[in-house]
């Protein structure tokens, strides 16, 4: 008797980032965008804050409805800002501008 699996499926929506070049990014699975300028972004992903810092940024699209959002600019620093353990004191914004 033949049996079908069916795939797995999760309710977590996904997270990826694509970076071509240094000069654009692609990022799914965004819930916020806490700020911006053209020096750093800070976004709020299902795996948690994402700082990009770089030079000239610019947001070519932003689409909350499917978390999506687009950059373009000369993109130096990739950084995910993990909420505090027990032993950590410092905030998230302390994080930020050490």
């Amino acid at each position: 008797m033949p049996y079908s699996i069916e795939p797995k499926t999760t309710d977590k929506p996904e997270h990826e980032i694509i970076m071509s070049k240094r000069s654009t990014l692609s990022i799914t699975g965004v819930r916020q965008v806490e700020s911006f300028d053209n020096e750093e972004f800070l976004l709020e992903t299902v795996q948690g804050y994402l700082s990009i810092k770089g030079k000239q940024l610019q947001m070519v699209n932003l689409d909350v409805d499917k978390g999506h959002v687009s950059l373009k600019g000369k993109i130096d620093d990739l950084l995910y800002i993990d909420e505090p353990g027990p032993q950590e004191t410092k905030g998230l914004f302390s994080k930020l501008f050490r």
